[in-house]
């Protein structure tokens, strides 16, 4: 078998682009693929045009080679754009090969370790009561894991000191209103400063939090050794990591709890199986990052089937979340919710399919930028 050709789609689905990749082969097989770094697609594409190049030819079933091949094949290696083209490709040739065999993709991973896989329920509102509300709403479907966050996001100025006071007592009343059996955490999107993120946390009764997430920037692993000191709620971090070695710090240093590996950035099945291993050997869950489309979903379902430390897998498809990126008719065969979990799929490959002709006919990528915010002094600051 060989591969003829790959082809990138850009489009826009429900509220932003997505970057879809097909791989095809001589013998009809093809497989897709999904790659990360939102609002930077085009970049990606690029990559993937520059790879496509070496890999139409070869042999689809030698992932772990192609994979050591696209990484090591330039001087200057490594970088989000060109691990999330490599996870694109990877997940695709991860899924021509299960066709080949026969098999789900779980099943090349080591076979599945469990049937169904849990997720946590994303819930966003303007004010406590409503997101209050909400997260029952969502416990009531079957969620036991909630991230709570605030639904207007883009507001500009946005002071940090102001916000995490607030956020602070959200959090306190929703964990006072929903009770100690459901798991709680929030995502602050590296906004604040580790002065910030101390005080986020000091103004908050102890066992509020489950999970913090992604409270400052990661490029830093000392200022979340700082962190990780001043505060004992459980930290969640990676969706951003681009490499096992990205990792490592965060995982030899103790510096995560949970483990947000995306695997449409990691660099596909093929580094995310080694990143899981090494968070096992840490004691180190993993709460895989999934805020994509329907491939991205059924990748990370097929990879947390076959890991031992799982926690949970991000869902946003909790009641009065938009669905549009998940139910776009492109894609007529998708992961479906059972309740508040994914049931694992037996079928070959990863289980999702393409309407191509939909595809060709569906929205074009339009240039979207996230929130650039600033603050009151006029000085930017992180989304």
């Amino acid at each position: 078998m060989k591969i003829t050709a790959i082809r990138p789609y850009p489009i826009w689905v429900g509220d932003r682009n997505q970057l879809i990749v097909k791989v095809e082969t001589d013998e009809g097989i093809h497989g897709w693929g999904e790659s990360g770094l939102s609002s930077r697609e085009l970049a990606v594409k690029g990559a993937i045009d520059h790879y496509r190049e070496f890999l139409v030819g070869r042999d689809p079933m030698l992932t772990g080679a192609l994979w050591q091949e696209l990484y090591r094949s330039q001087y200057f290696e490594g970088g989000r754009v060109l691990t999330a083209a490599i996870s694109a490709i990877d997940i695709a040739l991860h899924d021509i090969k299960g066709k080949a065999l026969g098999v789900p993709v779980h099943q090349l991973l080591g076979g599945k370790q469990r049937t169904s896989i849990p997720t946590f329920g994303c819930v966003r509102a303007d004010d406590p009561n409503t997101l209050i509300a909400s997260a029952r709403r969502a416990m009531d479907a079957g969620w036991d894991c909630l991230r709570l966050g605030w639904k207007s996001d883009a507001v500009s100025p946005y002071e940090p000191r102001a916000h995490i006071a607030e956020i602070a007592r959200w959090m306190t009343q929703a964990r006072e209103a929903l009770g100690s059996a459901v798991m709680l955490g929030v995502d602050y999107h590296h906004r604040l400063s580790v002065a910030e993120a101390a005080s986020f946390c000091q103004k908050m009764p102890g066992g509020t939090l489950d999970f913090l997430e992604e409270p400052i920037r990661d490029e830093t692993p000392e200022a979340y050794a700082v962190l990780r000191r001043m505060t004992d709620v459980p930290f969640a971090i990676g969706e951003e990591f681009s490499s096992k070695w990205q990792f490592l710090p965060y995982i030899e240093g103790g510096h995560t709890q949970f483990a947000r590996l995306d695997i449409c950035n990691i660099g596909g099945f093929t580094e995310a199986m080694k990143v899981a291993g090494w968070c096992e050997a840490h004691y180190i869950d993993l709460m895989p990052h999934n805020p994509l489309g329907p491939i991205c979903t059924a990748a990370t379902v097929h990879f947390s089937a076959a890991v031992a430390n799982l926690s949970h897998v991000e869902c946003w498809e909790t009641p009065g979340e938009d669905m549009a990126r998940q139910e776009s008719p492109i894609f007529v065969k998708r992961m479906k919710l059972v309740g508040s979990t994914y049931v694992v799929p037996d079928e070959p490959g990863l289980g999702v399919e393409v309407d191509e002709r939909a595809l060709k006919d569906a929205e074009p990528f339009r240039f979207s930028e996230m929130p650039h915010l600033r603050r009151k002094d006029g000085s930017y600051t992180n989304w």
